[in-house]
């Protein structure tokens, strides 16, 4: 026992962010390759789109599966191997000729690896920062609105210059896959399950409230399943992840759709005139900002949510951000007018957005205790991948019978209020009494 030396505990945090913007370049910039795909194969938006769908699915079931290794073997195996397999499969993508390809290599292929890689550092983070699990939690899952912020500038360069993709997308997924292979092997190797009985020097953990049950020892996996308190968080996880998934995949979709026809109609023109104009570039640039903005606001919400919540309690962050989503999502549809407007929404939404991946983990440790977190958060995020494939389909599908984008807003906006009633409901599980 005297040879076992405790890391740094910022080193975890390091795996994570290193792990998390992993992730982040697989999901959140996907738009940015639908164009180039099309036009190089000649295929339809809902071909390319449903490989979309189908690694958001993969990705979010497999945490579930990284969970149970995490607990059993530790992060450090199961966030090397899920990087290998990750980097092969986004750099497999550069290969494809046809869309079974593309579904097998970056939906079922990467999608798994990154699954693997995107669960240990949120279960392990709090495990070192038991004294600012929230903020811990933050640090660990920041990276994926990092990854996506950079990742929608460096592929559109990529695929812009000519020595590289010369218009193809297929290239990015070479260079880009041969740094994520190496990113995430780098987080597996920062993270590492501290000691038995960790404390961080100077802390102790708080007493309980007076009356408050004694804690003999956390709820297991199969403890916590049992719990009402652990599928109320499971369907507001649904909720928030199926309108703010649905928004990542269709805002800058939404924004072209509504600001040509508005310039079109003051112009007095058919909105197919616009097509290939000077005008018809900038507001295809002004929409692609908008997800920007979107973006850097999902990224900068999750450490600074992790301070507030660490004071404050999850609860209370829930029940705000939330009810600000129901607001936002109604807004999202008018809002495309006008752009600062459009802006803001955007801003508002990603923060509402990126705020549930420090909130949920934080809470699941919180309610159910730190030992079990990879198996009991990994089911929990099964919600999210659920949320986004069924939110994908659902609003191409509403796009290509009503001309747009309000029917699919609205009905994220009722979930996400059905999950602020849930929350008014919300009580922490009883614990075991010793």
């Amino acid at each position: 026992m005297a040879e076992e030396k405790t890391m740094p505990r910022w080193i975890p945090l390091l795996g994570g962010l290193l792990g998390s913007t992993t992730c982040g370049l697989l999901l959140y910039a996907f738009s940015v390759f639908i164009k180039p795909l099309r036009e190089q194969f000649g295929w339809s938006a809902t071909e390319v789109g449903i490989a979309y769908a189908i690694v958001v699915l993969v990705f979010g079931s497999t945490t579930f599966v990284a969970g149970k290794l995490n607990d059993k073997f530790g992060p450090r195996p199961v966030v090397v191997v899920g990087g290998a397999i990750l980097g092969i499969g986004f750099f497999l993508v550069s290969t494809i000729t046809s869309t079974m390809q593309l579904y097998i290599y970056y939906g079922l292929i990467a999608g798994f690896g990154g699954g693997l890689v995107y669960l240990p550092p949120i279960a392990t983070a709090p495990k070192w920062w038991p004294d600012r699990k929230a903020l811990a939690t933050g640090m660990a899952v920041i990276g994926l609105g990092l990854g996506s912020f950079i990742m929608g500038p460096l592929a559109t360069s990529l695929i812009n210059n000519p020595a590289i993709g010369n218009g193809s997308a297929l290239p990015v997924f070479k260079y880009v896959g041969i740094a994520m292979f190496f990113m995430a092997i780098a987080a597996g190797l920062c993270l590492k399950n501290p000691p038995a009985g960790f404390k961080p020097a100077g802390w102790n953990p708080p007493a309980p409230a007076a009356g408050a049950p004694k804690v003999s020892q956390d709820f297991t996996f199969g403890e916590a399943t049992k719990t009402g308190a652990f599928w109320k968080l499971y369907f507001c996880y649904f909720a928030g992840s199926f309108a703010g998934l649905m928004v990542i995949g269709v805002m800058a979709a939404h924004g072209i759709n509504v600001m040509t026809k508005e310039l079109a109609d003051s112009m007095g023109v058919a909105a197919s005139a616009l097509k290939g104009t000077p005008e018809a570039k900038a507001i295809a640039m002004k929409a692609a900002l908008a997800l920007s903005f979107f973006n850097a606001s999902n990224a900068i919400v999750r450490i600074l949510i992790g301070a507030v919540a660490d004071k404050t309690g999850t609860k209370i962050c829930f029940l705000v951000t939330f009810i600000l989503q129901v607001a936002a999502m109604l807004f999202l549809f008018p809002a495309a007018k006008v752009f600062i407007l459009f802006c803001i929404v955007a801003i508002i939404i990603g923060w509402n957005y990126g705020a549930m991946f420090t909130l949920f983990p934080a809470t699941c440790a919180q309610y159910f205790g730190a030992t079990h977190q990879g198996s009991n958060y990994g089911l929990l995020f099964t919600s999210w991948g659920l949320a986004g494939f069924i939110s994908n389909l659902l609003a191409g599908r509403m796009f290509d019978i009503f001309g747009t984008y309000m029917i699919s807003f609205t009905v994220g906006a009722v979930f996400v209020a059905a999950g602020v009633l849930v929350f008014f409901t919300l009580k922490p599980p009883v614990h075991k009494s010793a």
